[in-house]
């Protein structure tokens, strides 16, 4: 293969996760109220630490990179917790439990397989479906035109995230491979360029922003360790790790190349680093993006050198401030109709975990009813368990923690405790990201 076609695979890669890996920083940032030039840092050292993240899982070292053709990015898992943490705790609090969960991952990488019996279908996919179901008002809020706007659910603003939807779906059912792929990202330009039109895009955080920046470790401030903060991380890391072995094994089988037990160490300590990087970098937590799997399985290229490209493409990007504050010319309303279709997808990609496992028992129909009730239901009413007694409420005041560590103990009670069961790594579901 040449290296021009090589380069042109690697951006059509970089252009298949673009959306999802901007979303989360504007997302975060947007809710945390940081300010226009925060916002740029943020959404550029994302994108840079995706690459980071990816080039360190192509490699294929003697302790770090599984080797295969995959690429990174923050996971809409982590949205939900890392708001939370940041509204409570403060945003030092955010970087200290990505710090903390990810050295978590890299000690624990080798055992990993061992303790993944107690992250079974009928777990994470309590825990995705929980996650989606929690973002939803988020979509919403941003489909009003942002909360606390003065023109929250104008006309107008419902129109343009009306607009964005429709045009992801009509975009979504009437291709196919690389376009269909892309939807979200084209569904994102085109209500901009309807809301550029009527004169409703400001450009100046782009006329503003530098052409480069220097990346720099500890920008939003010194991290701080917070244990309800780290358990909450460390949970989200485990059930993207579970995820990220489904993603392993999906791509093991398209490129013919057996993994081991050695292999998915070599993985989960590669997302652990990751993180601990984006920790000190102020960036997220990252794991695999299964949209880029798909892509491997149409194109049927599966060299790891198209995506070293991707990896080294997102690095430059991160270095370009200018590229990054073309985010957020995006309008709220715009973003909320976008939203909306991949929180949905979260949802759906739970229920798809979820529907075999309620099927194959009643036991697991009553783990998954009681996690995810419990777990949604904290989600929206956050202070129900305020009279308990501090330590407790390190498990109970946020709803995907509640709702994990319930279906973790229902696990453990209906299906291990007096049963022989045999639960396979290889059997996990791929995560629609």
């Amino acid at each position: 293969m040449n290296k021009a076609k090589e380069f042109t695979l690697g951006i059509q890669h970089l252009l298949a996760m673009y959306a999802g890996a901007i979303l989360v920083p504007i997302i975060i940032g947007g809710a945390l109220q940081f300010t226009t030039e925060q916002m740029t840092y943020l959404v550029a050292i994302d994108i840079m630490m995706c690459g980071v993240a990816t080039i360190l899982q192509v490699i294929r070292g003697k302790a770090f990179g599984i080797g295969l053709p995959v690429v990174l990015g923050c996971t809409f898992t982590a949205v939900t917790p890392i708001i939370a943490i940041g509204t409570d705790k403060g945003v030092g609090a955010i970087y200290g439990a990505i710090i903390a969960s990810g050295i978590i991952v890299v000690l624990i990488s080798g055992v990993f397989g061992k303790l993944v019996k107690f992250f079974p279908p009928v777990v994470t996919g309590s825990v995705v479906t929980i996650i989606g179901i929690s973002l939803i008002p988020v979509a919403l809020n941003n489909m009003g035109g942002g909360q606390g706007a003065e023109d929250f659910g104008s006309s107008f603003n419902l129109t343009l995230a009306m607009v964005t939807l429709v045009a992801i779906l009509l975009i979504y059912r009437f291709t196919t491979g690389f376009l269909r792929s892309i939807s979200i990202l084209l569904g994102l330009v085109i209500g901009t360029v309807m809301a550029a039109v009527l004169g409703k895009v400001n450009f100046t955080p782009v006329i503003e922003a530098h052409w480069l920046h220097m990346v720099q470790p500890f920008y939003f401030g010194t991290p701080t360790f917070d244990l309800g903060a780290i358990i909450t991380m460390t949970l989200v890391a485990m059930v993207s790790l579970v995820e990220s072995s489904g993603v392993y094994y999906a791509l093991s089988d398209i490129t013919k190349e057996k993994i081991d037990s050695k292999d998915l160490a070599r993985g989960y300590r590669s997302e652990g680093l990751a993180s601990i990087i984006g920790g000190i970098f102020n960036a997220f937590p990252y794991t695999t993006f299964s949209q880029n799997v798909g892509l491997v399985k149409m194109t049927g290229v599966k060299s790891r050198r198209v995506i070293m490209i991707t990896g080294v493409l997102l690095v430059v990007l991160g270095f370009l401030p200018k590229i990054a504050a073309l985010t957020q010319i995006i309008p709220t309303a715009v973003l909320g109709g976008a939203m909306l279709a991949m929180f949905g997808m979260v949802i759906t990609q739970g229920i798809t975990m979820l529907a075999p496992e309620i099927v194959r028992s009643s036991e697991n129909a009553m783990i998954a009813a009681v996690a995810v009730g419990l777990g949604a239901g904290v989600a929206f009413v956050p202070n129900i368990f305020a009279v308990l007694p501090e330590w407790i409420s390190i498990l109970t005041s946020n709803g995907i923690v509640c709702g994990s560590v319930t279906a973790i103990l229902l696990n453990i009670v209906f299906n291990m405790i007096g049963t022989k069961r045999e639960d396979s790594i290889q059997a996990v579901p791929v995560e629609v990201k």
